[in-house]
C-alpha cells in the first residue's frame, strides 16, 4: 500500500513539474511547428507541447481567448485583431522565426515555366478567365485557393492588391490544393514552397512550380531558390510569425532559443522553409 501511495505521489509530482505548451494557427507553419516540438521533447521531457493548425486567423483567435500559448500565424495581425487585443487588455511579444515562400502551382505538363505579377492579379481577380491568351490553349482557368481564415489567403491577396474572384475554390490546406492541381490540366494554386521542394515531397508530386517575375521585364525567379530568398528578391515571400502571450513568454522561452539554435534551424530548413534574412 505505501510503496502505491509512493508511486502515485511520484506521478503527481511528476505532472506538476511538467510545462504544457499550446501552439495553434497557421497551417503553413504546423508542420514544422510539430517538428521542432517534437525534436525539442527529446532533450526536454519534461514540457509537453501540444501543435494544432486551422489557420493564422484561428491561432490569434485562440490566443486572444485564452486558449493558448503561441498563436503561429503567416501574417502580421491585422488592426481588427490589434484592436482586439487592446480591449481584452492581452499584451503579446512577436517573433519571426522563419522565412517562407509562397509557391504557385500548375499541373505538371503545364505548357508555361513563369508568369508575372499582373498576370497572377489578372488570373486571381477574375479578370482573365482561359489560358488562350497566355498559352494559346482555349482552356478554362480553375483556382485552387485556400479559406479566408488562411493567413496564405490574406499574404497573396494583399501583395497583388486585389479582391479574389468568387470561381476560385476554397480549399482546406496545401496537401488538398496539391492533389486538386494533379487532377486538373487547367487549374493554378497557391501553396506554402516548403510542400514542393524535392526533398520533402512525395516521388511524383505531378505538379510545377512556377518562376514569377515582378515585372514584364524582370527575371523571373523561383520559390525554390534560397540565394534569392537570402536577398529578398522573391516577390511572395515572408516571415513566419509566432506571437506570445506576455503572460507565456518564461514558459515558452526554451522552446523559441531553441527553434532559433543550430538544432532547430536545421529542421526549419530541412522543413522546406529559410533563415529569416538578416
Amino acid at each position: 500500500m505505501r510503496s502505491a501511495i509512493f508511486l502515485f505521489y511520484l506521478l503527481l509530482m511528476a505532472c506538476r513539474n511538467t510545462q504544457i505548451i499550446e501552439i495553434k494557427g497557421s497551417d503553413t507553419e504546423v508542420n514544422v511547428a510539430a517538428r521542432l516540438a517534437e525534436d525539442f521533447y527529446k532533450t526536454n521531457a519534461t514540457y509537453n507541447i501540444s501543435v494544432s493548425g486551422g489557420g493564422s486567423g484561428l491561432g490569434i483567435a485562440s490566443l486572444v481567448n485564452g486558449e493558448t500559448d503561441i498563436a503561429n500565424s503567416s501574417r502580421p495581425m491585422t488592426t481588427d485583431e490589434i484592436a482586439l487585443m487592446k480591449k481584452r487588455k492581452i499584451d503579446c511579444d512577436t517573433f519571426a522565426f522563419a522565412e517562407d515562400a509562397v509557391a504557385f502551382i500548375v499541373s505538371s505538363n503545364f505548357p508555361m515555366d513563369s508568369l508575372t505579377v499582373e498576370q497572377l492579379a489578372n488570373i486571381l481577380s477574375g479578370k482573365l478567365l482561359n489560358w488562350s491568351l497566355l498559352t494559346g490553349k482555349n482552356m478554362t482557368i480553375n483556382i485552387y485557393g485556400r479559406q479566408s481564415n488562411s493567413g496564405t489567403y490574406e499574404f497573396v491577396k494583399n501583395k497583388l492588391g486585389i479582391k479574389y474572384t468568387n470561381r476560385a475554390k476554397e480549399m482546406n490546406g496545401n496537401a488538398q490544393i496539391i492533389e486538386g492541381i494533379k487532377a486538373d490540366k487547367s487549374g493554378i494554386g497557391y501553396v506554402g514552397a516548403g510542400y514542393v521542394m524535392k526533398e520533402n515531397a512525395p516521388s511524383g508530386l505531378g505538379v510545377k512550380v512556377l518562376k514569377i517575375a515582378s515585372s514584364a521585364n524582370a527575371k523571373a525567379i523561383s520559390p525554390l531558390d534560397e540565394e534569392a530568398i537570402a536577398q529578398r528578391r522573391y516577390f511572395f515571400q515572408r516571415p513566419l510569425y509566432q506571437f506570445i502571450k506576455r503572460e507565456s513568454v518564461n514558459k515558452v522561452q526554451p522552446f523559441i532559443a531553441y527553434e532559433q539554435s543550430p538544432r532547430g534551424l536545421a529542421i526549419i530548413k530541412a522543413s522546406g522553409y529559410y533563415p529569416v534574412p538578416k
